[in-house]
């Protein structure tokens, strides 16, 4: 019996190390995120409503922000999680202002990251965001 419990740990951690949610997910490489931005100022005119988005700089291929009210903000990667090493994969608003395209692969992503048509089938990498009167915070 003895024999068995000695097993018990190496069974454990082969169990848990096979667990990573990740191991299928295209490679957007890690790069370290520390942005802020001020979401009144005019550089970014369409953050002063709900619904509205500014590119910025950083991430990997950009970030992108979204204003879902006016004290929520989330932060992107623009690199779509279909193909994260082609040239054109890049993140943007559509036209219709009603999701977020990948015109390479036609990718589409809900205003919250969330896949509503592939090829993707992975959400939108999201960056931690903090708002301290008007200046968001972006990390990861």
């Amino acid at each position: 019996m003895s024999k068995y419990f000695s097993l018990l740990p190496c069974f454990l951690f082969l169990l848990l190390s096979s667990c990573n949610d990740n191991a299928d997910r295209p490679a957007i490489p890690n790069v370290l995120v520390n942005e802020q931005i001020n979401v009144r100022s005019a550089m970014y005119p369409r953050l002063q409503q709900d619904g509205g988005y500014a590119y910025i700089a950083g991430g990997y291929k950009g970030i992108m922000v979204v204003r879902q009210s006016a004290d929520l903000y989330y932060a992107f990667e623009r690199t779509c999680p279909y193909d994260p090493a082609a040239a054109c994969s890049q993140i943007e608003a559509d036209d219709s202002n009603l999701f977020i395209i990948d015109k390479c692969c036609g990718s589409q992503f809900s205003f919250q990251g969330n896949v509503m048509a592939g090829p993707a089938v992975y959400g939108l990498r999201a960056y931690k965001t903090s708002l301290v009167g008007s200046t968001l915070y972006i990390s990861n």
